[in-house]
């Protein structure tokens, strides 16, 4: 879409995206913060993908997901709409409560901290009332400015972020024991 759209190369693209993901946090805010794109346009290409090929049902995810007594929601830089079919492809989308999107933060994306004022504004939620899960230090810094407790997956631990873990299917019982400790 970016080589064709911008009459690039495919090696020009490439760059872009790289360049565009590391100073934007995605291609698309470089994409609108350097040019004028039809962002409906590019949203409906991205996403144009058979999800059911890649993605199968994840048992064990929904089973961690039901044991967690919290609301939960999905913070994304794609489209809610992309989000609830990835979900419904791992047969997880009946246990979260919401899937907050680039078009529900008004295309303010992750990293940029206005993106986790609307996503709190949007869950009428407090950063200390929230558990944010990523698998970006990067994504997590603005949920830790904002009072959230931050979980990184599938990375060594940061300073940064209070909590890692090797794998998502750790969150569930890393709730737990934040859980019990509040009520200690």
């Amino acid at each position: 879409w970016v080589q064709k759209s911008l009459d690039v190369t495919f090696e020009e693209a490439v760059a872009l995206r790289q360049a565009y993901l590391h100073r934007y946090g995605t291609t698309l805010g470089g994409l609108t913060a350097e040019h004028q794109v039809d962002v409906d346009d590019y949203l409906a290409f991205v996403h144009d993908i058979p999800i059911e090929r890649y993605v199968r049902p994840n048992p064990r995810l929904a089973a961690m997901l039901s044991a967690i007594p919290l609301c939960k929601a999905v913070f994304t830089n794609a489209t809610s709409e992309h989000a609830w079919r990835v979900l419904r492809a791992l047969d997880v989308a009946d246990r979260l409560e919401w899937v907050v999107g680039i078009r529900e933060v008004d295309f303010n994306n992750k990293p940029r901290l206005e993106a986790y004022q609307r996503l709190l504004a949007f869950l009428h939620a407090q950063g200390p009332d929230c558990i944010l899960v990523e698998d970006r230090v990067v994504n997590l810094r603005p949920g830790k400015r904002l009072g959230m407790t931050t979980v990184l997956v599938d990375a060594t631990p940061e300073e940064e972020v209070d909590f890692a873990v090797g794998d998502v299917l750790e969150v569930g019982p890393l709730v737990a024991r934040l859980l019990e400790a509040q009520n200690d």
